[in-house]
């Protein structure tokens, strides 16, 4: 389900080097990619301190009505739910109904041309365990005449694998993990559908809404 699935995948491709290099290091790679999620969490926050200060070195802009696209300048808070999830290596013990609860609130600052948002969501996981993603990332438009369509990023922390399925997702010693998930979606008018790819497990659909 996240990004360092596919950073095991390759190191395993290594042979005994990988599996030495990984065991040697998890902790430390482990402690890198939750000091990256927590510096992305950390963002918005620090866009909104200096929004008094130039900031134009540091790429990060405030929108305020600009910069956004006039058609989409409105949307502020973004809700969704899923819709159906295939595994890509399908096994009985998978879930494929997540009951996704997922909300984000897009900000009006702008970071490496994108817009920042930030978020939380409630799912079952793919072993059917409550679990939760915290989340900052970047949301960009990439077609000026097709304001619809949209690309994102959302990086964060993962809780909810525990047990037997504890190691089903990388760096999960304490029970929370780092986490990167991007997605494509499309509007029509305030409905919202989105392709949500889940690292090397799977793909999500959604279907959601946003409010002004």
């Amino acid at each position: 389900m996240v990004l360092t699935a596919v950073v095991v995948r390759m190191l395993e491709k290594f042979g005994g080097a990988g599996r030495r290099w990984q065991r040697n290091h998890r902790q430390e790679v482990a402690r890198g990619l939750l000091a990256g999620a927590c510096l992305l969490l950390a963002m918005p926050a620090l866009a909104v301190e200096s929004a008094d200060a130039p900031v134009a070195a540091a790429g990060v802009t405030d929108t305020a009505g600009r910069g956004a696209p006039e058609s989409r300048a409105s949307d502020r808070f973004y809700f969704q739910t899923s819709l159906y999830t295939a595994h890509f290596h399908p096994d009985d013990e998978h879930n494929n109904s997540q009951k996704l609860v997922y909300a984000e609130w897009r900000l009006a600052q702008r970071w490496l041309e994108g817009q920042l948002f930030v978020g939380g969501s409630y799912f079952d996981n793919s072993f059917s365990q409550s679990s939760q993603f915290v989340f900052a990332g970047l949301l960009w438009r990439p077609v000026e005449s097709r304001q619809e369509l949209y690309f994102k990023v959302a990086a964060g922390v993962v809780h909810g694998y525990k047990g037997e399925y504890q190691d089903k997702i990388p760096f999960n010693g304490s029970g929370y993990a780092p986490a990167i998930i991007p997605a494509v979606g499309y509007c029509y008018q305030r409905l919202c559908s989105e392709f949500v790819l889940i690292g090397s497990a799977g793909a999500m659909l959604t279907l959601g809404v946003t409010v002004p």
